[in-house]
């Protein structure tokens, strides 16, 4: 099941990039698509969860509340956290030969980094710069995507390089 899921995600990622093949790397065209997808699952639970399951209510806890948008949050971002992992480790950049709780391990902190650029950078440009939340929202996703896709290239997924051969002294 899982590997039919896989070969069918990338026959139809490489369907999609045939028209863009001469402008864009095929893994930045696949990086943008699985990005895309799993940015649009993620809104699409965030919706579902807080209009539909939490109704919009605080959620009461014995020793906090939680607003609804944040417990939304909460519950969606495990799953949204797996399936980008997952689209990035077998669909973006599988030529990885990392081993998978490492790249796991190095995923979870590019996540983290990423959250907390997108907390200083739209307190930046709202309250520093003075920029409306919106135009804020998209100049901060613009820098977040770039380090999450060069992150991931260069520090979760890399390849291990070859060591050079020495080569033998004639002393």
């Amino acid at each position: 099941m899982v590997s039919h899921l896989k070969i069918t995600i990338r026959k139809f990622i490489e369907w999609a990039y045939i028209p863009f093949e001469r402008y864009v790397p095929a893994q930045t065209f696949r990086y943008g698509m699985c990005g895309g997808a799993n940015t649009t699952l993620d809104i699409l639970l965030y919706f579902i969860t807080y209009n539909f399951i939490l109704k919009k209510k605080l959620i009461s806890l014995i020793f906090i509340s939680i607003s609804p948008h944040i417990a939304a949050f909460m519950i969606v971002f495990p799953i949204t956290f797996c399936t980008g992992f997952w689209l990035s480790k077998y669909i973006t950049f599988t030529q990885s030969d990392l081993h998978g709780r490492i790249q796991l391990f190095r995923y979870s902190l590019t996540v983290l980094v990423c959250i907390l650029l997108n907390y200083i950078l739209l307190k930046f440009f709202v309250e520093y710069c003075r920029f409306y939340p919106t135009v804020s929202k998209i100049l901060t996703t613009i820098v977040v995507v770039i380090y999450s896709y060069f992150s991931q290239k260069h520090f979760t997924f890399r390849m291990k390089k070859e060591k050079p051969h020495s080569l033998p002294c004639n002393s």
